[in-house]
């Protein structure tokens, strides 16, 4: 308890003192994030605090993970340098969605090939077991880009991302710790603290905010943890076995991966890239109701909590139904919420067709509810 208690302060200090100077140095280097129609901010903001956030991260594991006990992480940090310098390049020099999902699946690749994090078994979920490697590759796969994605589209609304990784590494970071994991609780409860250093600066009206190199960062993190505890945590010869493990690990991320699914989906049925920008995140909509920035974190963090409980203590009924269980009712929620938005506006700041313009000429808000709906 004392390495990861040491562990932890020594990532928040690190984390802690490096923000300001990354603020600072935006400044000086107009290194901001530029407010657009989409964006929720109405003034330049540095976006590069997951820097702060990775060197506090990286700087403990160094310090206290025994390489030669736990070889898999140098695969991990491998994979997360590869995740923060394309997340960095991002925030700084804006990159095409195609890159970056090439260089998520080589980071992912380290992660599955080198690190041995992958699926095995569905342990149960829709009455699967074991499944052939083949498929626990592709599956893999799949889930940890879509984990990585969840964290990174969350990311809209200050404190969202980071209360969130919060909440998964500090549940995991503890179970860990009860398995006898040290490695890997060191790995969560380093990522808790650079987070908590973060949010200092991050909470409304944030100073700084996570940007690509961050909330990747905390993607794959969360993702290696969540996979690791489904595989160990379904072993019942594991020091610390948990019945339906895979729902208890949905739960974990369920708000940001319920929301990436959903938004996906959208994407695609409108013949669109699941990577283009728009505005139907749950946060959106939760803005849209009225609420501020820290009232949709605490509703967000709130509502994963209760899931989290409500899976832990009805974990004796098994994977499947809960897993079904946790999608009805997170996208029965959306829909509501979906279905009594009131009007929505939407500031256009640049391009505004010129036939409004000429009618409207003084006017920059175009009502969204019209038949002539305008931007992303």
């Amino acid at each position: 308890m004392l390495q990861i208690l040491a562990t932890a302060i020594i990532s928040f200090i690190v984390a802690f003192l490096a923000i300001p100077v990354i603020i600072l140095v935006a400044e000086k280097k107009k290194l901001f994030d530029i407010p657009d129609e989409r964006k929720l901010h109405t003034h330049t903001i540095a976006s590069l605090g997951g820097i702060g956030v990775f060197i506090g991260l990286t700087f403990a594991l160094l310090l206290s993970v025994n390489f030669q006990q736990s070889p898999e992480f140098q695969y991990f940090i491998a994979a997360l340098l590869l995740m923060f310098f394309i997340g960095l390049k991002d925030d700084i020099i804006a990159l095409s969605a195609f890159k970056k999902f090439v260089v998520q699946i080589i980071a992912a690749g380290l992660v599955i090939h080198l690190g041995g994090i992958r699926i095995e078994s569905l342990y149960g979920l829709a009455g699967i077991y074991d499944i052939s490697p083949v498929y626990g590759l592709a599956l893999s796969y799949i889930i940890l880009i879509l984990i990585i994605n969840a964290f990174n589209l969350i990311d809209g609304v200050d404190g969202l991302a980071g209360s969130l990784g919060i909440l998964s590494t500090s549940l995991l970071g503890t179970y860990f710790y009860m398995a006898g994991m040290m490695p890997y609780a060191l790995l969560a409860f380093s990522l808790s603290a650079a987070l908590m250093a973060f949010l200092i600066f991050n909470f409304h009206p944030a100073k700084i905010f996570m940007g690509d190199c961050g909330s990747l960062t905390v993607g794959l993190i969360c993702g290696i943890l969540v996979l690791k505890f489904i595989n160990v945590a379904a072993n019942p010869a594991s020091p610390f076995p948990i019945e339906s493990s895979v729902a208890l690990g949905i739960a974990v991320i369920l708000v940001p991966l319920v929301d990436t699914v959903r938004v996906f989906a959208i994407r695609i049925l409108k013949g669109r890239s699941p990577f283009f920008p728009d505005r139907n995140h749950v946060h959106h909509l939760l803005l849209d109701h009225g609420f501020n920035h820290s009232g949709v974190t605490t509703i967000c963090v709130a509502a994963n909590i209760l899931f989290i409980v409500w899976v832990y203590f009805c974990r004796s009924l098994g994977n499947t139904p809960l897993v079904i269980g946790l999608f009805f009712i997170c996208y029965v929620i959306l829909g509501a919420l979906f279905y009594t938005l009131p009007r929505r506006k939407l500031v256009i700041q640049r391009q505004i067709i010129s036939s409004l313009q000429e009618k409207k000429p003084a006017s920059k808000v175009i009502d969204l509810s019209t038949k002539k709906r305008i931007g992303k």
